[in-house]
């Protein structure tokens, strides 16, 4: 969050619409954390459906965002002014380079969120799954009767 914040606060020619969608995702990760965090420890806090609801949404997000970045942002060296003059994402800045290091630490950063958000996903669903009822209210007697 702080690398796409720098970006962001040290542009001079305005952002390209992904690196804002790159602090909001982060922003909602955080928000979401606010939530998630207490939820883990505390049972009686803990609504599955929500936890699982966000765990998916930041999967979602997160996921959308690193490849996004990744795609934009290409595999081209940070040394290279012209390629760093046109990107989209490097340009802005006064320092391309510093902006295009910081571009791609920001992709790593994405990538090693969204696996965070996937094993969470998948700690909620394990969780949930036993604290939710998915049949309906039909009650039945035993299946066995004893003698």
């Amino acid at each position: 969050m702080a690398l796409v914040g720098n970006m962001i606060a040290t542009s001079t020619a305005g952002n390209s619409a992904l690196v804002n969608y790159d602090i909001f995702v982060a922003v909602f990760g955080m928000l979401s954390l606010l939530y998630l965090l207490p939820s883990a420890f505390m049972e009686s806090f803990n609504v599955p459906m929500v936890s699982i609801a966000l765990d998916a949404l930041n999967v979602l997000f997160w996921f959308c965002a690193a490849v996004a970045t990744a795609a934009y942002l290409g595999v081209h060296s940070c040394g290279n002014a012209a390629y760093t003059r046109t990107n989209q994402i490097t340009n802005g800045s006064p320092n391309t380079k510093k902006r295009c290091h910081e571009a791609q630490a920001a992709t790593a950063f994405l990538w090693f969120g969204w696996a965070a958000f996937v094993a969470s996903l998948a700690f909620s669903a394990m969780s949930g799954r036993g604290n939710m009822n998915m049949r309906g209210g039909l009650r039945r007697g035993p299946s066995m009767s004893q003698v």
